[in-house]
């Protein structure tokens, strides 16, 4: 059996690993055996996060303290020393507890040869720290811990910000909050929190949010169990706004899980007619969930948007779609930050395609006079301003709503907001009216 000390890094270690090998690390955290210490369970997920964000620059800076790199046998070596290094650089452990639980952890891989190994090399990054982190972060991309590719697309789309979206991009995220204001205000609920010893203040360009100071278990949250709050970043907020949603409307939520903008759609107005469709049957059952909290309905369809049937919903004309389209995800790297080793540049192509393919199908189920918003978390213009301006040119009868744009920028027919810009993820939007019937 593992030194307690040593089982979270061990977890940490197969966490990465599973993301190394195209596993998200949301799926893995949700299928890992239950720590038997809630602490445990917590570092292990803090480890594993941490790892994953800061990916390339650790191992370029392991890359420096090896005299050679280890063979392809050793890679659950190579992460834990990824974990170590971590530990000393961006954690609160103490650099004497992150050295000797990560030699114990090697000794528990079956690795009793690398243990002085890793002593020696965290050490040395102890006593060379400040001239090694130099070294590695003269290349930008390093620094940022970002690929070349996806660090190239995102200093050339936004080269005024890109500093300070690639530095929000490595920020741990806020736990952010979105009230039902038909059943709350949010300074009432701000009243609820403080009395329920939870320090959070009001988001300044989002009037749905709050932001806590601290995260917490959902279940220290009043009134979450019946849907009067719910976890949301504030840019995904708009979706719901920007529908233009009025009662008695039908609606359809593509690619809807897991479920917050559907449950926002059926709390922004009465009487709506909902329909929400994705392709993964599992994920369809957090929307249900999701729902069911709130004690709201909606009919669930485990179908693929862009190929709707010939009867039942794909054979309704809607009042309203929302279009949450698969995308990179770039725009959430703070929130999966393991996006960053599961992406390749060579994926956006077949994402553009997906995208185009889903806009194309659902069109001709809006109703004349109707209203499709377009919605991505992504940063990257193909899949954004490019796509949209496409969609257009195949579409006569689409006209380009205008939406605010603070929060937000101006992006093509679109809205974009960036982290570290907007105090939020990065979303598009694009609101696209179809043309009323003559």
């Amino acid at each position: 059996m593992a030194p307690a000390a040593a089982e979270p890094r061990l977890a940490a270690v197969a966490n990465v690993l599973a993301v190394l090998d195209g596993r998200s690390l949301d799926s893995v955290l949700a299928a890992a055996p239950a720590a038997t210490d809630e602490r445990d369970r917590a570092l292990a997920a803090e480890l594993s996060f941490g790892v994953c964000r800061w990916y390339r620059r650790l191992d370029a800076l392991l890359a420096t303290l090896l005299q050679k790199p280890l063979k392809p046998r050793d890679r659950d070596l190579h992460v834990l020393l990824l974990v170590g290094i971590y530990q000393l650089l961006y954690s609160r452990v103490p650099a004497h507890a992150a050295v000797s639980t990560t030699v114990d952890a090697s000794r528990q891989l079956g690795k009793t040869w690398a243990s002085k190994l890793v002593n020696g090399v965290l050490r040395r990054l102890q006593r060379e720290r400040e001239m090694l982190e130099s070294a590695v972060d003269r290349v930008p991309a390093v620094r940022f811990a970002q690929p070349d590719w996806l660090f190239d697309a995102i200093s050339g789309a936004w080269p005024a910000h890109s500093e300070r979206i690639l530095d929000a991009l490595q920020q741990r995220p806020p736990m952010t909050l979105r009230v039902d204001l038909c059943r709350v205000s949010r300074d009432d609920y701000l009243n609820r929190l403080v009395a329920a010893g939870l320090p959070a203040h009001a988001h300044a360009s989002f009037g749905s949010a709050i932001v806590l100071e601290q995260a917490v278990g959902v279940e220290r949250l009043p009134g979450f169990d019946g849907g009067l709050v719910s976890v949301q970043d504030a840019g995904a907020q708009l979706a719901a706004t920007w529908l233009d949603l009025a009662p008695r409307q039908r609606v359809l939520d593509a690619c809807a899980a897991p479920g917050g903008k559907t449950l926002a759609i059926l709390q922004q107005a009465d009487d709506l007619a909902v329909t929400a469709v994705d392709i993964d049957a599992e994920r369809l059952q957090r929307v249900a969930q999701n729902l069911e909290r709130a004690d709201v309905r909606a009919e669930l369809c485990v179908a693929d948007a862009a190929a709707p049937p010939d009867d039942g919903w794909g054979a309704c004309q809607y009042d309203r779609i929302l279009v949450d389209a698969p995308c990179s995800a770039t725009g959430v790297m703070r929130r999966h930050p393991d996006i960053r080793l599961l992406r390749r540049g060579a994926d956006i192509d077949a994402l553009v395609a997906r995208q185009a393919a889903i806009l194309d199908a659902l069109w001709p189920r809006l109703a004349p006079g109707g209203r499709l918003l377009y919605v991505t978390c992504s940063l990257l213009p193909r899949e954004n301003v490019d796509q949209v301006d496409a969609f257009v040119r195949r579409h006569a009868d689409a006209r380009v709503a205008d939406l605010p744009t603070t929060p937000g920028s101006r992006a093509g027919k679109g809205v974009q907001l960036l982290p570290g810009i907007d105090d939020s993820d990065g979303f598009f939007y694009a609101a696209l009216n179809k043309a009323p019937s003559e």
